[in-house]
């Protein structure tokens, strides 16, 4: 089935694992807003060229009522990465598109080469609540082999303490929270810069759940921690954050748009892997076998991880917005909305 179109099965989908789960109000802590012309030519992949050209708050929003039906949800948005991006005009552009969603937030995109006191001027004229740094602006080839220094320098983010913001971190290297190297980097930055919140996308980016697992307890005195759930389908990497850090330091994240895509991620041996219909045979004799929305499969792990630890409604809820509100000091999302 196409990605980005809403199916039977996807609605039945939903009504079965998801209705009772997903809280009437959702805080979405990651997602991208966009618009195509800000790529550089050549770069648009098939899956975004099939979307939306200009995918900003009302495309985000037919996107969530696919996804959740019936939800009333803002979120904390930033630029999509992607090399040779217009960054300036993606940062406006999302600058822009949260002028008319009070109950939103904004992180503005950043590379390793801009200048804090830029970075603090932007922040301040734009509203931005944060920064989103990412692996594939660092010099370092492969970029996924990039020390957090190499995307994250020091002194942007003495800039987001002295600012109060929070930081969004996608880190990579081969064991991701299990490398010692991310571990010092991330202790050092939070020790060191207390008013600065980092939030570690992807559950500390817990493709593999054996690497968060492994690497969780160097976080375990870190006040000014945070994980967000985006587009995690193994449910240990969550479970390990909800047994050691409760549910008042997740953060529900779509990871629109890869939320609309159709897949899932497995863990194999000590790496992942991500399955889609290009690169796996579903043809199988056992059953009709089609995809799911990542976006639902991730929602259908949060739900798995929060059973098995025993959250209650209201912890659920705290996961869903309510963490958020604390977060960024927000009025209630039932009350204000994009």
């Amino acid at each position: 089935m196409p990605d980005w179109q809403l199916t039977e099965r996807d609605q039945d989908l939903f009504a079965r694992d998801l209705q009772s789960f997903v809280p009437p109000v959702v805080f979405d802590a990651h997602a991208h807003w966009y618009h195509l012309a800000h790529f550089a030519e050549g770069t648009v992949t098939p899956f975004l060229q099939n979307g939306p050209a200009s995918a900003g708050r009302e495309a985000y929003q037919a996107a969530m009522q696919q996804l959740t039906p019936g939800r009333t949800t803002t979120g904390l948005f930033f630029p999509y990465p992607r090399s040779q991006l217009k960054i300036q005009q993606a940062n406006e552009f999302l600058a822009k598109e949260l002028l008319a969603c009070p109950g939103s937030r904004g992180q503005m995109l950043v590379t390793p080469a801009d200048d804090p006191e830029w970075i603090r001027e932007q922040v301040q004229q734009h509203g931005f609540v944060g920064l989103k740094c990412y692996h594939i602006y660092a010099p370092t080839e492969p970029t996924f082999d990039a020390r957090i220094e190499e995307f994250l320098p020091e002194e942007q983010v003495r800039i987001a303490h002295e600012e109060g913001l929070t930081i969004t971190l996608h880190m990579v290297k081969a064991r991701a929270l299990a490398e010692p190297d991310n571990q010092e980097t991330i202790r050092r930055y939070c020790t060191r810069y207390p008013q600065m919140q980092l939030i570690l996308a992807h559950a500390a980016r817990g493709f593999n759940p054996h690497h968060t697992i492994e690497g969780i307890d160097a976080l375990a005195d870190l006040p000014n921690i945070w994980f967000d759930t985006s587009v995690v389908t193994d449910a240990g990497a969550l479970e390990i954050i909800l047994q050691r850090h409760g549910s008042e330091r997740l953060l529900y994240g779509s990871d629109f748009p890869v939320s609309q895509m159709r897949g899932r991620c497995v863990a194999l041996g000590d790496t992942f892997f991500w399955i889609s219909a290009e690169n796996t045979q579903l043809n199988v004799p056992y059953a009709n076998l089609e995809l799911a929305l990542i976006g639902h499969e991730a929602l259908r792990t949060l739900k798995v991880a929060c059973l098995s630890t025993k959250q209650s409604d209201k912890q659920v809820e705290d996961i869903f917005w309510r963490n958020a509100q604390r977060l960024w000091n927000l009025k209630s999302v039932v009350d204000v909305t994009c």
